[in-house]
């Protein structure tokens, strides 16, 4: 695996953010984007054993939901 997507959303109600792994079972919260970053490296770290069997770039694609009244 060379790559692995990360679906961001906000959190609008409670704050922070909450980040899932397309593909793998692999999902992570932070209240910052900087906490998140570390986060994410963390879990992925975690998911796989060995680092040479774990992606080489992480993508965090952040994913905006816009509401209005019409």
């Amino acid at each position: 695996m060379t790559e692995i997507v990360f679906e961001v959303r906000e959190d609008e109600v409670s704050g922070g953010y909450t980040a899932l792994a397309q593909g793998i079972g692999v999902q992570t919260r932070a209240e910052t984007l900087d906490q998140l970053r570390a986060s994410v490296k963390e879990a992925v770290n975690n998911y796989f054993d060995d680092p040479a069997s774990g992606p080489q770039i992480i993508r965090l694609h952040f994913v905006r939901d816009e509401v209005f009244a019409r």
